[in-house]
């Protein structure tokens, strides 16, 4: 039987372990094979995914916790023989770059299995190879024009805009997350106020009048 693509894996993969995608930015995989997900890592939950890496390639595992608790979250990565390449415990964010050693399936999960109530939103972006120039020097018998190097910077440039947006965007989503954990902290500490008839102001004269 022929094995899945890696896009069909990693969705059979959030279908066994019953976690609902949040948000799902799975880039069309290009030349340089590069991938973002954001998901859900429910407690008490571990979540794997699958690629098919060429020996010899140079990769790149990302990660960072949006929301959830601490923010933090145990990785590890594994080869095709099942070594460890990398391995963290209750991490916030991290990168990690190794070049493959062999052919086969390369595995790296996510666990969540140390928290009993916490839910957690990852994102990881999974690169693995690099992009091809964009004027091939085969079958060239010239340098590039000025034209040609232009549209190069100006790739580059790009590819930079696009990574600092990213990040922008997660530390946008883990400040909102921690603002709107603050209002409800302080909307309920108000309500329990209100219930009990209580105002902070009079605390002390509420005290001295239990002492007297």
């Amino acid at each position: 039987m022929a094995r899945p693509g890696s896009a069909q894996r990693w969705a059979a993969a959030a279908g066994r372990w019953g976690c609902r995608l949040l948000a799902l930015l799975l880039l069309v995989p290009g030349p340089g094979g590069a991938s973002e997900i954001t998901f859900e890592l429910p407690d008490n939950a571990k979540q794997c995914f699958y690629e098919d890496i060429a020996q010899g390639t140079k990769c790149t595992l990302e990660f960072q916790v949006i929301t959830g608790g601490h923010y933090d979250v145990d990785c590890r990565l594994e080869d095709p023989d099942g070594k460890v390449l990398y391995k963290e415990m209750k991490k916030q964010y991290d990168s990690f770059t190794f070049t493959a050693s062999r052919n086969g399936t390369y595995k790296f999960c996510f666990s969540n299995e140390f928290s009993t109530f916490t839910h957690k939103t990852v994102y990881f972006d999974f690169q693995v190879g690099e992009d091809p120039p964009l004027f091939p020097s085969e079958n060239r018998v010239s340098a590039l024009t000025q034209m040609e190097s232009a549209c190069v910077s100006i790739h580059e440039a790009l590819k930079s805009v696009i990574d600092y947006q990213t990040h922008f965007r997660l530390r946008e989503a883990q400040g909102r997350s921690r603002a709107e954990d603050l209002n409800t902290r302080v909307a309920y500490c108000s309500k329990w106020f209100v219930v009990h008839n209580f105002h902070p102001g009079l605390m002390i004269i509420n005290s001295e009048n239990i002492v007297d």
